[in-house]
């Protein structure tokens, strides 16, 4: 009889359980990392201990040929670097060392895959307090991972691998809706991402990269849609990112590798002022780039922008105090004649003028903007203004540019609203379409955008007024004589009452 397998939803409460053993006494963008790191490392030993067996059960007693094996595998764990190894030592009073020697040495043998990922974190540190309360908590984080649901042997989830991957993403999801403002630095929720990722359609094949990846969540969305000829799912992509925080570099490090997609080059560094995808001294290109970029972020690196040695800003230099065409001008330079743009903007990047202006006239002017695409407010951790999608299009077989305000349709929640399947849906339906759909969407003419200044407020290209129902007056006045009657008589009937009970 085959055993009951975990669900994600099982997977997904046990680890969220295990965060209490911080919770109260650190802030959760202080002990995400712990957690984060700890699954990974909990993910590690149980795939290198799940394979280790399948070959002593192959090739028996040779213990030479299977070390020669084990040697060849995605990730290599020295001796001793196991979470079975640390479990066993959870009542050390060293235990903090232990754990930080450890992951060096399982940095040290995965270098081309890991190195500097566990540069920024010690759970030998007084962040998680002094000696005693480290090691209580310590031992708690190990026995809470020690949980039979939290097994991540393959032998046991079975053809569902994903459930780790889905696992890290709900807890990251979890960090970010608590962090505040913060929150929407590392993570980009996941409907926005799966709308991104369809409007973009990205095919077999695909060179694939986000310069401001965040956690990586929306690069590894964009990835689960790669599509072959006949319309199903290719693992024939290349992925590429910039992330310029260290440690949320080293979070989407860890995710790429959990969702199997550890060749992906993620740089570290930042994406305007010091580009690190490059192919010898010129910036590389990709099929596909797609962002959610810091939304109107001051100091972004005017100062310097004029000198860009890689030609970003021909089109004009975006407002010191505001970058967001900084990114997008980076990601149009960084795309291939007949690639494709994705990107997440606040709203005031589509009708700021002064050199905002500009640049949008130059762009459109290009034919290379295909469509804009309004969102409901209060989607995104840490703001609640409207934001919108910017697709762009090198290779357009049309001059019309497609509007649509999906801003009235979604989920309302009580700290953030989502949009429903249906509501992404439409959002895809219509571009697809490509037609005017009455008070959604509205297909605009380059000379109508001209005529506007090239400003590309949405309101004003799709009318989503609703007209009031007239009133008719004179029915409305017999309805209210109406009920004035029938008032007149629930009142005597009231006084008739309350004289027969005497007052």
């Amino acid at each position: 009889m085959e055993t009951q397998r975990v669900t994600q939803d099982q997977i997904n409460s046990t680890l969220w359980s295990a965060c209490d053993t911080f919770r109260g006494a650190f802030d959760s963008s202080e002990y995400k990392n712990y957690i984060l790191v700890f699954m990974f490392v909990k993910y590690l030993s149980d795939v290198w201990k799940d394979k280790q067996k399948e070959y002593e059960e192959q090739y028996g007693k040779d213990k030479e040929l299977i070390s020669r094996k084990m040697k060849r595998e995605r990730f290599v764990l020295p001796d001793n670097c196991t979470f079975d190894y640390l479990h066993e030592h959870r009542n050390d009073a060293d235990i903090g060392e232990k754990i930080d020697k450890v992951l060096a040495k399982i940095e040290d043998q995965n270098l081309e895959k890991l190195e500097a990922v566990f540069r920024n974190i010690s759970f030998n540190s007084e962040k998680l307090g002094q000696t005693k309360d480290r090691n209580r908590r310590l031992k708690n984080l190990l026995t809470d991972f020690a949980n039979p649901i939290l097994d991540f042997r393959p032998s046991v989830l079975g053809r569902k691998e994903d459930l780790i991957g889905n696992a890290y993403m709900f807890l990251i999801e979890r960090f970010a809706s608590g962090a505040g403002k913060k929150g929407g630095e590392f993570y980009t929720p996941h409907e926005v991402s799966e709308v991104l990722a369809r409007l973009i359609a990205p095919k077999q094949g695909a060179r694939i990269c986000d310069p401001t990846c965040g956690s990586g969540s929306l690069l590894i969305t964009v990835a689960e849609h790669v599509t072959d000829k006949s319309g199903k799912h290719s693992n024939d992509f290349s992925l590429y990112g910039q992330e310029s925080n260290g440690d949320t570099w080293a979070l989407s490090k860890l995710n790429m590798f959990l969702h199997g997609m550890d060749a992906a080059h993620i740089e570290w560094g930042d994406t305007i002022n010091n580009p690190k995808l490059l192919e010898g001294e010129k910036l590389m290109k990709f099929d596909v780039v797609v962002a959610n970029p810091p939304f109107s972020l001051d100091k972004w690196g005017y100062d310097e922008a004029e000198a860009d040695r890689h030609k970003r800003f021909l089109r004009g230099l975006p407002p010191k105090s505001k970058g967001d065409y900084a990114f997008i001008l980076h990601m149009i330079e960084t795309t291939l004649p007949n690639g494709k743009v994705g990107v997440i903007v606040p709203h005031g990047v589509l009708f700021r003028g002064g050199a905002e202006g500009k640049i949008r006239q130059s762009l459109i002017e290009d034919n290379f903007l295909d469509a804009v695409v309004g969102l409901p407010t209060n989607l995104f951790f840490g703001t609640g203004i409207p934001a919108a999608i910017l697709i762009f299009n090198k290779a357009r077989k049309t001059k019309n540019v497609l509007f649509i305000d999906a801003s009235k349709e979604y989920q309302e929640g009580k700290k953030q609203n989502t949009l429903r399947p249906q509501d992404m849906d439409k959002i895809v339906d219509a571009y697809r379409k490509y037609e005017n759909i009455d008070k959604y969407a509205y297909c605009a003419t380059v000379d109508e955008i001209k005529e506007n200044d090239y400003n590309l407020n949405i309101p004003r290209y799709v009318d989503t007024f609703e007209e009031e129902e007239t009133v008719d007056i004179k029915a409305t006045q017999k309805e209210i004589e109406k009920l004035e009657g029938e008032l007149v008589e629930v009142r005597k009937e009231m006084n008739k009452y309350l004289k027969e009970l005497g007052f």
